[in-house]
């Protein structure tokens, strides 16, 4: 797990301009044979909580799970990590609105989209519906974030929302929270109920 994480922070220097021997190199030594694209650390965070839960080592299968910093660097990531590049397999999981930047960018690399998977808002919104608000509180409850949540709701521009979108957008209010609460919301799943864009994707890698 720490020279995978070498293997991103190489790739994240080469993505910013810096040398790509690093990131090949590694690559090479750790036997990386497919990298999972992903907007965000909170999508990072849950790929792997749930991949963990799964019994799966996703180092060890030469599966690099990599947070882009956002959707518009797919093009960048796709032509260094895919065919133009290391030519290594490339997944991964986006918003649907973003889904536009992952077409255009995988296409630019010479990339097929097909294990590209789509959420119909974000992660978290797949993740309060899979769950529940009820048991997404208790999380929030059982996390120490209630007085937060509380305040929260009191908001003039919360009146009147539906508590789905009350939860999605208070997940994102403090720098950090999605992240946490991606491992998190991703630990509380059930088998059954994990949502299908992210199950497709553990099960295509």
């Amino acid at each position: 797990m720490v020279q995978m994480e070498a293997f991103r922070e190489a790739v994240g220097d080469w993505a910013s301009g810096g040398p790509g021997e690093p990131a090949s190199e590694l690559a090479e030594r750790l036997d990386v044979r497919t990298a999972v694209l992903l907007e965000g650390l909170s999508d990072l965070a849950a790929v792997e909580a749930l991949a963990a839960r799964r019994g799966r080592d996703l180092a060890a299968e030469g599966v690099c799970v990599l947070s882009m910093g956002g959707a518009m660097n797919i093009a960048r990531y796709a032509g260094l990590l895919g065919p133009p590049g290391l030519g290594l397999r490339l997944a991964g999981l986006c918003d649907e609105r973003e889904q536009p930047f992952y077409d255009r960018g995988l296409t630019r690399a010479g990339a097929s989209g097909r294990d590209i998977y789509v959420c119909a808002a974000d992660l978290e919104d797949e993740f309060i519906r899979a769950l529940g608000t009820a048991r997404v509180e208790e999380i929030i409850q059982a996390e120490g974030d209630l007085r937060p949540w509380q305040t929260f709701l009191h908001q003039p521009a919360q009146n009147g929302r539906p508590r789905h979108q009350q939860l999605r957008r208070f997940l994102g209010t403090k720098k950090g929270r999605k992240i946490r609460y991606g491992t998190l919301l991703a630990e509380a799943l059930d088998s059954g109920q994990v949502p299908a864009p992210l199950d497709d994707l553990l099960a295509s890698v």
